[in-house]
């Protein structure tokens, strides 16, 4: 993997590269065919405008997110842009076998070359149920202790470099580096990148024990951030991917012309993760319904910690707020993801946050 592949670069007053992290929320009273119209608007948009990166997180089993294929999200998303990297944020690599991935990120590669990335969680972006769903074994643990031995698996099926003996040395990826070694082939010089994703030190150890990049899950494990940081950088070890460690933060923004509406918007989104987290899960309700909406004092107390996490107001307070965030934790790239009951207001959100860094208009 190239260094440029993984180090982005900064626009304008913007302190390190701006990314920007898709759930495809849906709102009440819209469709997934809309959310997803949404996605290629503000992936159009954040191209634009000098984001390095868009990735797609893989959840199940959630009425208000649209994202349960990545793969097919990004090759939509390939389609209709030209520069900006595309990725997952990220496939929960213990959902699926190893092989398969390496099928449809190496599909990916050959629409998009040299702008994939391959992010990998070891959760399984649902509930216990529709894991094991998705699994077909009610054994989650046993597929999460197993993460390092899949990831493993998926880098040999990637570089096909399965040694002699192995049981699937016999076993290829395509696309992928085999069609090189064919009568008459030539096959792409890139490879997605490996990105690994978590909200606790587990995934932070191992990126830095393989010389990885890491995203760390900011926006729902804050309290975790600076501690997960600080392992991956005190035991990185320098690879032939890396050689100094590279951890990115998703955070949650949201930029407003007006502070009332990003209050408003915030509240609402709140109690989506309320009913989430109650096992009520739905589509992202409308502010006037959470304005409406009784909490309950514990209720309230969740919403208010939950919203201490989301940078939001004017643009000049996101700013302030991103800036802040990044001197805290010392982040080599700030990952945005803006939740909002519509799709107008998130990629509102994306362009008020480029202009008040001064990011490239063209």
């Amino acid at each position: 993997m190239a260094a440029d592949e993984t180090r982005g670069t900064a626009h304008g007053t913007a302190p390190v590269p701006l990314s920007v992290l898709d759930l495809v929320t849906v709102g009440a009273g819209h469709t997934a065919t809309e959310a997803l119209r949404t996605s290629v608007e503000l992936a159009k948009l954040t191209e634009s405008r000098g984001f390095h990166r868009y990735w797609v997180a893989e959840h199940h089993s959630m009425p208000g997110v649209a994202s349960s294929s990545p793969a097919v999200i990004l090759a939509h998303l390939a389609a209709h842009t030209e520069r900006i990297r595309l990725g997952s944020g990220g496939v929960m690599l213990p959902n699926h076998a190893p092989l398969v991935i390496a099928e449809q990120f190496g599909t990916l590669e050959a629409l998009a070359p040299g702008r994939v990335d391959l992010g990998l969680g070891r959760a399984p972006g649902t509930d216990g149920a529709t894991a094991a769903a998705l699994r077909r074994s009610d054994r989650l643990n046993e597929g999460a202790d197993d993460f390092p031995e899949q990831l493993a698996e998926l880098t040999r099926f990637l570089d096909d470099d399965f040694p002699d003996g192995h049981p699937y040395r016999r076993i290829h990826a395509v696309p992928g580096p085999i069609q090189s070694t064919s009568p008459g082939g030539v096959q792409s010089p890139h490879r997605p990148p490996i990105w690994l994703l978590g909200s606790s030190g587990f995934s932070a150890r191992l990126a830095a024990e393989l010389g990885l990049p890491f995203a760390f899950a900011h926006h729902f494990s804050a309290q975790n951030t600076i501690p997960a940081l600080d392992l991956y950088r005190e035991t990185f070890r320098p690879s032939e991917i890396l050689a100094e460690p590279y951890a990115l933060i998703g955070v949650s923004a949201l930029a407003t012309d007006d502070e009332k509406e990003a209050r408003r918007q915030v509240l609402a989104a709140s109690l989506n993760m309320i009913r989430l987290r109650t096992g009520r899960p739905g589509l992202v309700p409308t502010p006037e319904e959470a304005e409406a909406y009784d909490f309950s004092p514990v209720e309230r107390d969740f919403a208010t910690s939950w919203n201490a996490n989301v940078v939001h107001g004017t643009a000049d307070e996101v700013r302030a707020g991103l800036d802040d965030l990044h001197k805290r934790t010392g982040a080599d790239e700030l990952m945005i993801t803006s939740h909002a009951h519509s799709g107008a207001l998130r990629l509102r959100s994306y362009e008020l946050i480029a202009d008040a860094y001064g990011l490239p208009t063209a």
